[in-house]
Formats: C-alpha cells, sequence, structure tokens
C-alpha cells in the first residue's frame, strides 16, 4: 500500500517531531490535539527545528517551506479519519490510548492503518479494541524524533503481512532505520533502558551516590551522551515510571519494582524537564541538581 496521508494524534513531546519527519519527507500531515494552544505551540516548534535545520545547511530553504506547507492542524479527531496511516502519539495511559482509537473508529476509511506510538504498552490489546487488528502495530519513535535515526515496529498478534512491509517502506523514506520486535511489556529499547535509569534512581535513594556523581560516572565511565538522572528528567520521570509499571505488572519480576525515590518525584510533580524540577532544578541558568 503507498501511504500518502498521515494522521497524528497528540502535539506534544513525539507528536510535533514525527510531524516535522513525516511533512520533510513529502507526507501530508494532519497534526490533531483537544487543545489549540498546544497546535499553535507544535507549529511554532516544528517552524523553528527546520530553521535550524536550513542554518546548519541541513537541508535548503525551499524544503523547510515545502515541509511547513504540508502540515495542517485540527481540534477535531473525526478530521483524521480519512488517512491512510493514523499515528496515535497521546499520553503514554491505555485508558486514554482506547478511547482514542474508539473514537476514531466510525470515521476510518476501509484501507486505513492504525499505529501508536507507545513506548510500552501492549499492542494485541491495543489492537484488540478496534476494528482492523491485521491493520495495528506499534510505531515508536525515539525522542527527540528528527535527530533519532531509530524506529521500533512492533506486530502484535493479529498484524498481517502486508502492514508490516508498508511500515517498513515508510520508515526508509523518512531516512530512519527500523528494528522490528516483539510484543512484550517495553519492547527493547526501554525493555533495557528503563531498568538502568530505574537502578540509577536506586543508587541516588541508597545513597550511593550524589545526583552529579552517578549522571557523571556514566557519562565519563560509559561514555553515554547524557547521565541516566540527566536522561530521565528528559524523557519526563512520569513517563518513566509508567514504563516500569509496565514492566513490574507484564512480566511480574521484582527487578522491575519501580525506585520509591522515582514514585516520590512524581508524585510531587517534579516531571523533569517539562516541569522545571526533577533530578534538577532547571528554573535557574544552569540545571542544578536537586539531591
Amino acid at each position: 500500500m503507498d501511504i500518502r496521508t498521515v494522521g497524528i494524534v497528540g502535539a506534544g513531546q513525539m507528536g510535533n517531531g514525527i510531524a516535522h519527519v513525516f511533512a520533510l519527507a513529502g507526507f501530508e500531515v494532519l497534526l490533531n490535539d483537544i487543545s489549540q494552544e498546544a497546535l499553535d505551540k507544535a507549529i511554532a516548534l516544528i517552524d523553528k527545528n527546520l530553521e535550524r535545520q536550513v542554518s546548519r545547511s541541513k537541508i535548503p530553504a525551499d524544503e523547510k517551506a515545502a515541509a511547513m506547507a504540508r502540515i495542517k492542524i485540527t481540534t477535531n479527531l473525526p478530521d483524521l479519519g480519512a488517512s491512510d496511516l493514523i499515528i496515535e502519539a497521546a499520553t503514554e495511559r491505555e485508558t486514554i490510548k482506547q478511547a482514542i482509537f474508539e473514537d476514531l473508529q466510525p470515521h476510518l476509511t476501509p484501507h486505513t492503518i492504525l499505529t501508536s506510538n507507545t513506548s510500552s504498552i501492549s499492542i494485541t490489546r491495543l489492537a484488540s479494541r478496534t476494528d482492523r487488528p491485521e491493520k495495528f502495530m506499534g510505531f515508536h519513535f525515539m525522542n527527540p524524533v528528527p535527530v533519532m535515526q531509530l524506529v521500533e515496529l512492533i506486530r502484535g498478534i493479529a498484524t498481517d503481512a502486508e502492514t508490516y512491509k508498508t511500515l517498513l517502506a515508510v520508515v526508509e523514506k523518512l531516512g530512519k532505520t527500523a528494528a522490528s520486535a516483539e510484543d512484550f511489556p517495553a519492547f527493547i529499547v526501554n525493555r533495557i533502558l528503563m531498568p538502568m535509569i530505574n537502578e540509577a534512581v536506586y543508587t541516588l535513594y541508597e545513597g550511593v551516590g550524589n545526583v552529579r556523581s552517578i549522571d557523571e560516572s556514566l557519562k565519563l565511565g560509559a561514555n553515554h551522551p547524557m547521565g541516566p538522572l540527566e536522561l530521565a528528567d528528559f524523557i519526563g520521570l512520569d513517563t518513566c515510571l509508567a514504563i516500569m509499571n509496565v514492566l513490574h505488572d507484564g512480566l511480574a519480576d521484582t527487578k522491575y519494582r519501580p525506585c520509591p525515590l522515582l514514585t516520590k518525584y512524581v508524585e510531587a510533580g517534579w516531571l523533569g524537564r517539562k516541569t522545571q524540577r526533577g533530578f534538577y532544578d532547571y528554573r535557574g541558568e544552569v540545571p542544578v541538581p536537586t539531591r
């Protein structure tokens, strides 16, 4: 199947990045959010990020203009129904994702492929709540989407071969690399990454090191570009906790138990960069460790 039009649900951190790369690759994009303010911010951010690519000579100015012209916005979810491909990039909560697919269902064309950008939730379970489980897949982009090369493709138990091949071709057209993952909790990247972040929080919780020493140890001792606590703040501590809970519930292994300190930060509303406080305080000129 030839994908030409793409509907994206959610104009947040992931949704606007996905819209950016699809528009730049020549797809017609319809970006949806319940908030007009979120859509306006997303368009401004996409414009800013594309302009950065122009200034660094990564793309010519006319490509930026063409990409921006391919992006339309709407607060009306049913408008996405006519798209060849729909990518749900809403909050990492299963009930919200299910509600979105249920609301979309009456408006879909027979050929529309449904996907979720979920980082951990069962694709088989999400697909089972739709009228087309054979045309449903996990389509997991990494953050920040315009920079990161990997896309995880996750087949549910009912996903057919044609849907998989179609999305594989889409990833290639985006200029990214696909990694195929089986439908188990957190797939590949987060199955490995989140327990490392959780262990870093335990290391902080138990007083083995402070925020700065833990992050410096992994940056200089393991050659990681960001320390695990800095990375957790970038991802969002609520997202990290949600994924750890999916791993813990889905695999029933105590090694995936979320650190109580991670839970405490989320309860405090200290979710990282997006709330200006997490393992670092971002309210000043330079981030300051909170422990």
